[in-house]
């Protein structure tokens, strides 16, 4: 068996076509040129990108758009990935599912580039748990850290659960119920048992939403209170 007529570049088109198939509705049209910029899918009024990258690559098309249009950004996080090692010629040497299992709170990976559009009316962001294959070759051709392996393709196998997110209140359910206020960074990684650096993207990210402030330091940590 050969995936050879499905691998191409990495540039992830196939998850993003099956994010694609799974989320249109009748009706809806495809890569339509909006004020200069192509937008993924138009339904009615609404305006529906896939990001499966960074956002920072996105902000710039929303702003530009987002005052006159009501938009929707829907973002895929693998809750599973299944790997599929193929040859150079495309044959596949095994499958194996990944130990790396994805969390909703990753989001704030990419909500840091432009934490302020939750709070505008016309936004919401929509985050997919998704179950992905990822299909890699050992070309020599990938990075170090994946000692040259490249990624081939990312597929879409199942759509597990939908988080919608329209205002910034939405993003209080990933402040921990046993945290006190105030709270410092480290208070907030020991309650929650996300990493120290993810915890300070993510009280960053609340501060530029506006769902939290700071109140004071601790000697030299910040001090944190939610804004009710």
């Amino acid at each position: 068996m050969s995936l050879s007529d499905g691998i191409g570049s990495l540039n992830e088109s196939t998850l993003h076509l099956g994010i694609k198939d799974w989320f249109s509705r009748p009706g809806d049209r495809f890569e339509v040129k909006v004020e200069g910029s192509v937008i993924d899918i138009v339904r009615g009024p609404l305006l529906i990108e896939i990001q499966t990258g960074s956002f920072s690559k996105l902000r710039r098309k929303i702003e530009k758009l987002i005052d006159h249009n009501k938009f929707l950004v829907l973002y895929p996080i693998p809750a599973q990935t299944w790997i599929i090692r193929v040859s150079d010629s495309g044959e596949i040497l095994g499958r194996k599912r990944s130990p790396k299992r994805g969390k909703l709170v990753q989001v704030f990976d990419e909500l840091v580039h432009m934490p302020e559009l939750i709070n505008h009316p016309n936004f919401t962001l929509e985050v997919l748990m998704i179950k992905t294959e990822e299909i890699r070759c050992a070309d020599g051709k990938g990075s170090w850290r994946r000692k040259g392996i490249s990624i081939k393709d990312r597929r879409l196998l199942e759509v597990l659960e939908s988080h919608r997110f329209t205002r910034s209140q939405d993003f209080l359910q990933f402040i921990p119920d046993s945290l006190t206020t105030p709270f410092t960074n480290d208070d907030f990684n020991m309650a929650s048992g996300v990493s120290i650096y993810q915890t300070r993207r993510i009280t960053y990210t609340l501060r530029r939403m506006g769902v939290i402030k700071i109140v004071g330091k601790d000697r030299h940590a910040l001090l944190f209170d939610i804004i009710l």
